[in-house]
């Protein structure tokens, strides 16, 4: 029943990819140049990074698929609530995932969900190489056996995305760019839709983790927003994993996904797989994107993005970078 459903969900994705229009990553490309006329980088280290980030992925989601492959279903542990949980698969590809990093680039920084959860510790982004990891995106959907689950690898230099990994394992789908190279699924290039009109735009968007009453208040008002006319989207969807929402946008087959209260490690591999998509990301309320403020918005295009931002309204959350 999963392969079949497995198969479908690939077709249908690849049929969607394939009609919808497509833009090119002028911008992200020039970003590579200015980078490397500034001393930084350059694009043969990019690409060992790359092969790397590609090669833990998968090694990361044999540890999973083999977990999913249990009889029972996976256990968890509450964390903040019942709607927030981390299971043992969580922890151990994170540390499978760190211990490769260590090995491979010992001076490199690390940033890591589970990591994170259990240390005071505030999350701080220097201009060190930075690998900002999300072993397990959509712990609840693993739990369930839901086919939306992904291992997310971001590697940040001078505080800016180098690298970006999404590995769905359940459905093996895997989203990858390399800065100024474009970005791709399974190998094959992919951009965004290119839609400008919010009327026909289709829009991903989340609950978030929290579910206290002024949180849910937020996103249930955003969403009616959105949802009513004047002006009303197409659709609004949620598959409960914000990096795999990210790539449905890079993909071409929605356009657009916003949420507050995600985690810097729940977009810093998406960010550069839009951006190299030709999309664009920034702040819910259209300014500049900030890793750590739990904010974004990612658009097809920047018309777009402003449609958007005339509708919605941020809830004010303590940043990932406060302690």
């Amino acid at each position: 029943m999963l392969k079949s459903l497995t198969t479908t969900l690939l077709c249908t994705n690849s049929l969607l990819c394939s009609i919808r229009g497509s833009n090119s990553a002028i911008y992200s490309k020039s970003l590579l140049l200015r980078h490397m006329a500034s001393g930084g980088v350059v694009n043969t280290e990019f690409d060992e990074y790359y092969n790397f980030a590609l090669k833990i992925a998968r090694e990361g989601g044999k540890v999973a698929q083999t977990a999913l492959k249990q009889t029972e279903k996976p256990t968890f542990v509450e964390k903040t609530c019942s709607s927030d949980v981390v299971t043992k698969t969580d922890v151990e590809v994170e540390k499978l995932l760190f211990d490769r990093i260590r090995k491979m680039y010992p001076a490199h920084s690390l940033i890591g969900e589970e990591s994170v959860d259990t240390s005071e510790t505030a999350c701080k982004l220097t201009g060190n190489p930075t690998w900002i990891i999300d072993p397990i995106d959509g712990t609840s959907n693993f739990v369930h056996g839901f086919p939306f689950v992904a291992i997310s690898i971001g590697l940040w230099i001078d505080k800016k995305p180098a690298i970006g990994i999404i590995y769905n394992l359940i459905l093996d789908q895997m989203y990858s760019a390399c800065r100024g190279k474009g970005a791709t699924l399974n190998g094959e290039k992919i951009h965004v839709s290119g839609q400008t009109d919010l009327n026909k735009a289709f829009i991903m968007c989340e609950w978030g983790s929290q579910r206290v009453i002024e949180w849910a208040t937020s996103n249930r008002d955003n969403m009616f927003s959105l949802a009513t006319a004047p002006n009303q989207c197409h659709g609004l969807r949620s598959l409960g994993s914000s990096a795999l929402n990210i790539c449905m946008v890079a993909s071409g087959c929605a356009d657009a996904y916003y949420e507050t209260g995600l985690h810097c490690w729940d977009m810093a591999a998406g960010i550069l797989i839009i951006e190299e998509s030709g999309g664009v990301c920034m702040d819910i309320e259209g300014g500049e994107l900030d890793l750590m403020s739990r904010r974004l918005l990612c658009c097809s295009t920047p018309v777009l993005a402003k449609e958007i931002v005339k509708k919605t309204k941020p809830l004010s959350l303590k940043r990932d970078d406060e302690n």
